[in-house]
């Protein structure tokens, strides 16, 4: 069995772009919850206005086909104008410890 891939995106953002960044997403993520082994796609907001994306894919291969993604390609044109760097993407997988559904995503 493959192991799910938690993966965060941060995305470095103009203080001034929040709501035009935070429209795109609104608009992308029913198109990624949709697409085949995504498990969690959800957007959070750090106290500093930091936009951190959550994820949980089924596979390596499932998130690999994502990233090439239609819904992904629309979403960084609509955003690549807002962006201060590149997405800092970090990729991971769980060492589940403690209980069952609280050890791991």
């Amino acid at each position: 069995m493959t192991q799910p891939v938690i993966v965060t995106a941060v995305f470095p953002i103009r203080p001034d772009s929040r709501d035009a960044v935070v429209e795109a997403l609104r608009t992308a993520l029913p198109l990624v919850h949709d697409e085949p082994g995504c498990e969690l796609y959800a957007i959070h907001e750090a106290a500093d206005g930091t936009l951190v994306m959550i994820e949980k894919w089924a596979s390596e291969a499932l998130l690999d086909d994502h990233g090439t993604s239609p819904a992904v390609a629309a979403l960084v044109g609509e955003i690549g104008q807002y962006l201060t760097a590149e997405v800092a993407v970090t990729r991971m997988t769980a060492i589940p410890i403690g209980s069952t559904g609280k050890g791991s995503l």
